[in-house]
């Protein structure tokens, strides 16, 4: 995509680390940007630091009438970014139910509820642009990821299907699966993670793969990425002996 001017994009989870360095490439390359996320009052501040024209408009997307709401005041659209995500590191020996489902509904559900006011309208016009963000945690099962591997998971394979559907309807689907950014997220944990990237660099990997009208995902960092893509290949009796 090589023209952002005149297009109007929704972030949904915006409010800081990824979602707030996306939301600034897509207002300097020109686009229109819509900041969503809980916090109402971290919303205004980055949409008025914007460079563009940006407004800042609340969602809890656990919540189907907020996400209704919220829907409804943003109005018709050229493009959702989905980059709302909850975490904690968390073995299935250790499981914590509220935090657990917690993931589940802000990073699967949450995505699936705002789709539903996104998708159908696209449809009809035949044209739009949804991007969503995996991870490469849910290329395979991973120890300690109760709950957010799968959920990014359930992401991955909802694009996946997305795109199998909307391919031929004028509405374009894209998969983001970004490794270790640190965020306030990746704080909560202790031990190595290997090729940790500032928030605006996985910003631009991401913009980049909005850019290009013919890809449909991008895996990054590139190199850590191969790690857990191969890992597919292997047979369950040395994938668990080499991971778990």
């Amino acid at each position: 995509m090589s023209n952002w001017q005149g297009n109007r994009y929704w972030l949904v989870g915006a409010s800081e680390g990824l979602g707030a360095a996306l939301a600034a490439k897509l207002s300097a390359a020109g686009a229109e940007v819509i900041v969503s996320a809980r916090n109402a009052a971290r919303c205004d501040e980055v949409a008025a630091a914007l460079p563009g024209r940006a407004r800042a408009v609340p969602v809890d997307v656990r919540d189907e009438a907020s996400v209704r709401a919220a829907a409804e005041a943003v109005g018709e659209i050229d493009g959702m970014v989905y980059l709302a995500g909850v975490y904690w590191p968390m073995a299935a020996t250790a499981w914590r139910a509220e935090e657990v489902t917690a993931m589940a509904d802000v990073n699967f559900t949450g995505a699936v509820r705002v789709l539903g006011h996104v998708v159908p309208g696209m449809v009809a016009r035949g044209a739009g642009h949804i991007v969503l963000t995996g991870s490469l945690s849910g290329f395979r099962g991973l120890p300690g990821a109760i709950g957010y591997g799968a959920s990014k998971a359930g992401i991955m394979s909802l694009a996946e299907s997305m795109r199998a559907d909307l391919w031929r309807s004028g509405v374009r689907v894209q998969l983001a699966n970004p490794g270790f950014i640190r965020t306030r997220l990746t704080d909560k944990n202790d031990f190595a993670m290997p090729f940790i990237m500032p928030p605006e660099a996985a910003a631009q990997e991401i913009f980049e793969l909005m850019c290009d009208d013919a890809a449909f995902q991008r895996h990054f960092p590139r190199l850590f990425s191969y790690v857990f893509r191969l890992s597919r290949l292997l047979p369950d009796w040395a994938y668990y002996r080499l991971f778990a």
